[in-house]
């Protein structure tokens, strides 16, 4: 039997979380910047780098806030997004005991953060066009379903689920809704955002990988209400963002125009790319994209993959995931980059 009750955040919270006294530092408490440091046994040599970050990147979340619209304290930011979705399952799935359910195909951390942490990971598949089955999702659920997993636009089919199907299922379950937006920035629907106030089940993650271009820094992102945020900072280490990170991340939100001109410029070349690759015969359908990649099926995937990876051209072979049978992942890069890869395959196919 499939319960159906509004959402209660102390029904779903694993109950050794709720009882844990988290790990406190000065720094939590104190917010300046200037002081004579004495807490931390800390070097006090090699100024700025021999003092810890700042536990709860307060800076960050600030102009992050006003950015997007949201109070700060309803913000976390982690190692990558990585760790808000390893630790949405830490607090709210109990090993061997709950489990989460999520669409098929999607993106293949979840699956491992579940099976890490012990936690059964049910997989529900896509309509064949990839739209939300959003009543097989729901069958999908149990008693025992604690976190519902969605990716939109989602990886590695690339379109955008729909955003009244997602809200209906914030709406009907009782545990936490979780959308990871990593590529909203590219996609023409709105973000999720606007209606955490009206969905206290509803986490978004989004991250400073995609669009941002700053992979290499590892800033991710989850917004939700206070309470969840509060549990997510109760049980993550201290110090999970370093102080470059938050340095770098803090100035590229004076950026906002130059990466708002990234996407522009990425989407031009995604359609670009589509329309030379519709004129390939090796190329079987080029599926539609909300993302800063494309998804391709060709025949042997395989044999086109490893010809483009002895000229150095590396992708993704997706051949082998579910209801993705045959397809190759070209994520977008320059109008050069772009070109070497068609032209690549334009000598394949003189070669097949």
């Amino acid at each position: 039997m499939k319960l159906k009750k509004m959402f209660d955040l102390n029904t779903i919270i694993r109950s050794n979380i709720k009882a844990l006294t988290p790990y406190s530092s000065a720094r939590n408490e104190f917010k300046g910047t200037e002081g004579v440091f004495l807490d931390a046994n800390e070097n006090p040599f090699n100024s700025p780098y021999n003092r810890y970050p700042d536990p709860l990147q307060r800076n960050v979340k600030e102009k992050l806030a006003k950015l997007k619209g949201v109070n700060p304290d309803q913000i976390f930011l982690g190692n990558g997004s990585d760790e808000p979705i390893d630790l949405l399952i830490r607090a709210f799935c109990e090993p061997h005991i709950h489990n989460v359910v999520s669409i098929s195909p999607s993106y293949g951390m979840y699956q491992v953060a579940a099976e890490i942490n012990a936690v059964e990971y049910i997989k529900v598949p896509l309509n064949s066009d990839f739209s939300l089955n959003e009543d097989a999702l729901k069958k999908a659920v149990t008693d025992n379903t604690h976190l519902i997993w969605l990716c939109s636009p989602n990886n590695p089919t690339a379109n955008s689920l729909d955003t009244g199907q997602m809200l209906s299922l914030a709406a009907w379950f009782k545990g936490i809704l979780v959308v990871d937006e990593a590529y909203i920035d590219f996609s023409s629907q709105a973000s999720l955002l606007k209606h955490l106030p009206n969905y206290p089940n509803l986490v978004v993650l989004q991250t400073f990988s995609k669009a941002w271009g700053m992979a290499g820094l590892r800033m991710g992102l989850a917004y939700a209400s206070k309470e969840i945020i509060d549990i997510l900072n109760k049980i993550k280490y201290p110090y999970n963002v370093n102080m470059v990170t938050q340095k770098l991340v803090f100035e590229a939100l004076d950026q906002v125009q130059e990466k708002d001109q990234w996407v522009k410029d990425l989407i031009a070349q995604r359609t670009g790319l589509m329309e030379l690759l519709s004129n390939l015969k090796i190329v079987e359908k080029t599926y539609p994209s909300d993302a800063n990649f494309i998804l391709v099926k060709v025949p042997y995937p395989r044999k086109v993959y490893n010809f483009l990876v002895e000229r150095k051209i590396i992708i993704r072979d997706r051949s082998k995931v579910h209801m993705c049978e045959g397809c190759l992942r070209f994520t977008i890069g320059t109008k050069s980059e772009n070109m070497t890869l068609y032209n690549a395959l334009v000598e394949y196919e003189g070669m097949a």
